[in-house]
């Protein structure tokens, strides 16, 4: 086990502050035996001589050799104990921002809601049609370095996913997080810039399981 704090702080005064506790493990009998995985998680003192978790910092998604992950994890770390944190909803959020979209965090760092209406009130965006955009984490504000891919969907007033993601990046490893925000937000543009178009009437059929018209826009409105 690693403990992880700022360069700052004193050794010994490490875990009078937020620190990071990183383990790493190893199957021998994997064909493999050069893949690893680590965990790095932050912990708070919250009175001698307990301590709170603060959050995962970093979870190996696919174990691979030592060198590339303890890279990666070094990475993830050093982020999260930057101040201020970088998050990785804020980088997507930030490409977004380049189209004129507003993205609506759903308030417990899950997704994003993206309404089709850029009049909708915050507070209502979820009540009506509306994109949602999430990590495979499921978190928004996980470190670029963690980061595994965002994952877009068209939801009904209901709440309910509409057909198949709009778009969805990587396999379950590690994702560019910049590279990735900037494709989402680029094929969200262009959703909600889209004529709108009506083919066919599977929105109704798609409800019970009936596919659509591949023809249709997805239906930017019910």
């Amino acid at each position: 086990m690693i403990l992880a704090y700022p360069a700052a702080i004193a050794q010994d005064a490490a875990l009078q502050g937020e620190h990071i506790m990183i383990r790493w493990s190893y199957d021998p009998d994997h064909p493999h035996q050069d893949r690893v995985r680590f965990e790095a998680t932050a912990w708070i003192p919250g009175g001698r001589p307990n301590f709170h978790p603060l959050g995962t910092a970093y979870t190996t998604p696919v174990p691979r050799d030592l060198a590339s992950e303890a890279g990666q994890c070094a990475r993830a770390v050093a982020e999260w104990l930057s101040s201020p944190r970088p998050t990785a909803g804020a980088v997507l959020v930030a490409a977004l921002a380049e189209y004129g979209i507003r993205a609506d965090s759903d308030d417990v760092g899950m997704s994003y809601a993206v309404a089709f209406d850029p009049e909708t009130p915050s507070w209502n965006v979820r009540a009506g049609f509306h994109l949602s955009v999430g990590d495979r984490d499921p978190s928004v504000d996980h470190v670029p370095a963690s980061h595994t891919g965002w994952t877009v969907c068209v939801h009904d007033d209901q709440g309910e996913p509409i057909g198949d993601p709009l778009y969805v990046a990587g396999n379950g490893g590690l994702v560019d997080c910049v590279g990735d925000s900037a494709a989402a937000a680029a094929v969200i543009a262009d959703y909600l810039s889209a004529p709108v178009s009506r083919h066919c009437d599977c929105y109704s059929q798609e409800r019970y399981r009936r596919y659509h018209d591949r023809e249709c826009n997805r239906y930017r409105r019910p």
